[in-house]
C-alpha cells in the first residue's frame, strides 16, 4: 500500500500551533492570517481522518491523535531542513564527496600539496582517493567512476573525447641504477651508456605515452632497450633495479622513493620532459571539481618552488646529484 504524500506546509502549521496552543499566536509566528491557518489544520485532519486539536473558547489542546502525530511531524520537518542544508552545501561546493584517481608516483610530488590546498578551501568535503595508473584513470573518468584524475602524459584531445586537461608539473628523466653499478659513480649518465643493460619498465598498457617517451629516449641514443622485466608501479621498478634485474629511466620525482640500494642520476641529454596533468570531464558541472581546479595552480606553484629550493641545498656528494634534479 502506498504511503500518502507528506503535506509539509500543513505539518509545519500543525507543529507551530501545537507549540503555541493559540491560533492567533501561531498565525503571527507563521506570518499568515488565522483563516488560512485554520484551513491548513482542517486539511491535515482530513488526511489523518481524525481531529488533531480540540478547539474550545479560549483554549486549544491536542487530541490523542494530535499528541501521536506531533513527534513524527517534528522529525519530518527536521529531516527536510537537514536535507535542504545538505543540498545547499553540496551545491555550493562546501560538502559532498570528490573521487580522485592518481598515479602512485604523484603521491611523492603533486598530490599532497594539491589535496592540502583543496582541503583548506573546502574542509567539509570528503575525499575518495583511488590509486590507479594513467590508462585506468582515463577509463574511470569517461565512465563517471572518478571525478578528477591526476596522471602522467595525458593523451591528445582526439584520443580523449570529452575530457579536459591542465598541466601542473613537468619534470625530466633520471637513470635508475643499482647503487653498486659503475655508472652510479658518475654525476651524469649518458642514455647511450645504458644500451648494454636490461631494462625494468612499466608496461605500455598502463601509460602508453610515458612508455613511448622512455623508448624514444633510448632510440634517440641509438639503441632499442631490452626489457627484462615489467612492473606496474615505480616503487616496484626501483625494487627490481635494486636486486640487479636491470636499470631504468624514470621521472625525476621517483628519486623520493629513497631506497638505499638504488642510485638516481641525471641523464644526458636531459631535454625530454614528462608532463603531469589534472584531468576532468569537460561537461562536469560539479562544484567540487571546480573547487579542486581552482586549487591546482597554487599547489603546482608550491611544488615547483619546493623543487627549486631542493636544487640549492648543499648535500653530500652521494645524494646531491639526485636532489638537484628538478
Amino acid at each position: 500500500m502506498d504511503r500518502p504524500e507528506l503535506p509539509l506546509p500543513q505539518l509545519h502549521a500543525f507543529v507551530v500551533l501545537a507549540e503555541e496552543l493559540h491560533f492567533g499566536h501561531a498565525a503571527t509566528r507563521l506570518g499568515i492570517a488565522q483563516p488560512p491557518l485554520s484551513q491548513q489544520i482542517r486539511r491535515l485532519e482530513d488526511r489523518v481522518g481524525h481531529r488533531l486539536l480540540c478547539r474550545e473558547p479560549g483554549r486549544v489542546t491536542l487530541t490523542p491523535a494530535g499528541r501521536e502525530l506531533l513527534p513524527a511531524a517534528r522529525l519530518a520537518l527536521a529531516g527536510l531542513a537537514d536535507g535542504l542544508a545538505a543540498a545547499r552545501a553540496v551545491g555550493s561546493g562546501t560538502a559532498g564527496t570528490l573521487r580522485i584517481g592518481f598515479a602512485a608516483s604523484l603521491a611523492l610530488t603533486v598530490l599532497p600539496g594539491l589535496l592540502r590546498a583543496f582541503r583548506e578551501r573546502s574542509p567539509g568535503v570528503t575525499l575518495d582517493i583511488r590509486e590507479m595508473t594513467t590508462t585506468p584513470q582515463l577509463a574511470a573518468l569517461q565512465d563517471g567512476a572518478v571525478d578528477i584524475g591526476l596522471l602522467r602524459e595525458p593523451p591528445p584531445e582526439d584520443e580523449a573525447a570529452g575530457l579536459g586537461f591542465t598541466t601542473v608539473l613537468t619534470e625530466p628523466f633520471v637513470a635508475v641504477l643499482p647503487a653498486g653499478h659503475p655508472l652510479a659513480d658518475r654525476r651524469t649518465v649518458p642514455v647511450a651508456a645504458l644500451a648494454d643493460h636490461p631494462f625494468v619498465l612499466l608496461p605500455r598498457a598502463v601509460g602508453p605515452r610515458l612508455h613511448d617517451q622512455i623508448i624514444g629516449l633510448c632510440t634517440a641514443a641509438g639503441f632499442a632497450p631490452e626489457i627484462a622485466q615489467h612492473a606496474v608501479e615505480w616503487q616496484t621498478v626501483c625494487a627490481l633495479v635494486e636486486t640487479g634485474l636491470g636499470v631504468s629511466l624514470a621521472p625525476a620525482s621517483i628519486r623520493r622513493i629513497r631506497m638505499k640500494g638504488v642510485a638516481f642520476r641525471r641523464v644526458d641529454p636531459d631535454t625530454v620532459r614528462t608532463r603531469v596533468a589534472v584531468a576532468w570531464r569537460a561537461d562536469d558541472r560539479n562544484p567540487l571539481v571546480t573547487g579542486l581546479l581552482a586549487a591546482v595552480r597554487p599547489a603546482a606553484d608550491a611544488t615547483r618552488a619546493a623543487a627549486s629550493a631542493a636544487r640549492g641545498v648543499q648535500l653530500p656528494e652521494a645524494d646531491a646529484v639526485a636532489e638537484r634534479v628538478p
